[in-house]
């Protein structure tokens, strides 16, 4: 029996066959038998993808090679490497003679990847940064840091720089001025050129925070510290909030390495640091009572404490005080080795001297040199650069943390390990500062080779004195301007040359009358460093 054709059901002598209507239970059973498969399928395409995933993951890190080990001893593995009889930076550049641009160190639980080549460096800072964000700060520098409250934060926007500009030029003016007191005063006499340029860079940096105006013959007002039952002089501030954290940022303690022994005390380490730590926080509280009190009285600062205390509510008191701190620290730390450093170099060189006095006298002729002339004088700009590659402020700062495996240079870095790297907010640039195959002769100071044959900067800034990417130095362009502009002014003023008949060797400084005065050199560079 054939079937019935199925008509037009427009047509009314057609017949119409329809099919019975399918019951619901039916239906939800269709239904759900549908979307468990489909469900199913889905499950079984990720976790198919996931697997892949896991396989190519597992293939490419067998496929990577891990860096080279340095051979250590069970238990404290290569911290026996570590000794006071040369400085850790030193150790480490031997390491790399032999291991090359990047190997494994473990110190105790730790294991340390060490970085000493440019590209691998970027290659850590800028590409692989979403893998290595964070730090492993060891116990000096957390106590020290306010367990962990550092905050580097540009709170005053991108112009904030400029508003310290009319501090930047007193600084300089009073430092040109000093000098030539003491020309006048005692001619031929030695002056302390380091103890002149600090106490000028640190009533700069006080200034900036507070718009606290000492006169201009007189150093920072004196502070009084109720904590401490004491009125603090200039020089006493400066070795409260600089020196003595300085120093105590290298205090090693042993259980950094040993996490597992923190349970065990190490009272002296401890005791040090905290009692830095509370001399720091005192005098920066004292600091912040007087401006307090200078607001209260209804004088219209518009400072950097200022702005803190007044529109930055948000902050807690310890942010403030170490907000207060970091400004300091950036005004005079690297400002102070690189200018220092720099004049040294000149004054060995009056070929190199004279050529930048040149350059000056060219774009500023009879006028003294200012910010808006630094864009116009490569050569000054080569001069700070070679001199911070030279002269690096920091060899070595803080560790940085690997929290997601990553690859450097070819190599696999897993999770979990610790990098030391040159250049950023953690540095190792010590090494890649007088890597042979990055610098010809790099022990040489020579300004020309971050110039070309034009005298046009090529890359100043391959020293990766003040890091890459976004952990970049956040003091680099103060830096800049302050030693720029300090040492143009005084190649402008005076004429420097060394002599060796003083020992420690001196260096004459000759303004451009005849009359002369002289300023201590310091030590040669393995024994500064030491």
């Amino acid at each position: 029996m054939e079937p019935e054709e199925e008509g037009n059901p427009h047509d009314p002598h057609c017949t119409l066959s329809t099919n019975p209507p399918m019951d619901v239970s039916q239906f939800l059973q269709r239904l759900h038998s549908t979307r468990s498969a489909a469900v199913t399928t889905v499950v079984e395409v990720a976790i198919g993808a996931l697997f892949l995933i896991l396989v190519r993951n597992l293939v490419r890190k067998r496929r990577l090679k891990s860096p080279p080990a340095v051979p250590g001893w069970p238990l404290i593995g290569n911290l026996l490497e570590m000794n006071e009889k040369e400085p850790p930076h030193l150790t480490f550049s031997r390491l790399a003679e032999r291991y090359g641009p990047i190997y494994r160190l473990r110190l105790g639980s730790t294991t340390l990847f060490v970085l000493n080549s440019v590209d691998v460096a970027r290659e850590a800072m800028v590409t692989r940064f979403h893998s290595i964000t964070t730090k492993k700060l060891p116990l000096a520098l957390k106590i020290l840091s306010g367990n962990e409250k550092s905050l580097l934060l540009n709170i005053l926007g991108a112009n904030a720089q400029r508003r310290h500009r009319v501090h930047r030029d007193f600084m300089v003016e009073n430092m040109v001025r000093r000098l030539h007191e003491h020309v006048k005063s005692h001619p031929l006499e030695a002056v302390d050129f380091r103890k002149i340029f600090q106490s000028e860079i640190f009533r700069l940096s006080v200034k900036e925070v507070s718009k606290w105006t000492p006169l201009p013959n007189r150093e920072v007002e004196s502070l009084y510290v109720e904590e401490l039952g004491a009125t603090l002089s200039s020089e006493e501030q400066y070795q409260v909030l600089v020196t003595d954290v300085m120093e105590g940022s290298v205090e090693v303690d042993w259980r950094d390495f040993f996490p597992y022994l923190r349970w065990i005390p190490n009272r002296s380490v401890e005791t040090k640091l905290q009692r830095l730590f509370f001399r720091r926080e005192v005098v920066l509280k004292a600091l912040i009572n007087v401006q307090k009190k200078r607001i209260a009285s209804g004088e219209e600062l518009n400072c950097y404490i200022d702005h803190l205390l007044s529109e930055a509510s948000f902050l807690r008191e310890e942010q403030v005080r170490m907000l207060l701190w970091e400004v300091i620290m950036q005004s005079t730390v690297t400002t102070l080795v690189a200018s220092e450093s720099a004049m040294y170099e000149l004054s060995k060189d009056l070929n190199r001297q004279g050529y930048l006095r040149e350059e000056i006298r060219g774009v500023c002729g009879p006028n003294k040199i200012t910010e808006e002339n630094l864009s116009q004088l490569p050569y000054l700009s080569a001069v700070f650069h070679e001199t911070l590659r030279k002269y690096s402020p920091a060899p070595i700062i803080s560790f940085r943390h690997v929290h997601k495996d990553t690859e450097l240079g070819g190599y696999h870095i897993p999770a979990g390990t610790e990098l030391l790297f040159f250049a950023g907010c953690s540095q190792f640039i010590w090494m890649q500062h007088r890597d042979k195959k990055y610098w010809e002769k790099p022990e040489q100071w020579n300004p020309e080779r971050l110039l070309d044959d034009k005298r046009e900067p090529v890359d100043l800034y391959r020293t990766m004195s003040f890091g890459a990417g976004k952990r970049a130095c956040a003091g680099a362009y103060q830096a800049m301007l302050i030693s720029c502009t300090s040492i143009g002014r005084l190649v402008q003023e005076f004429s420097w040359l060394t002599t060796h008949k003083l020992n420690p060797p001196h260096v004459l400084v000759k303004p451009i009358d005849p009359q002369k005065i002289c300023c201590p050199d310091f030590q040669d560079d393995s024994k500064r460093r030491q």
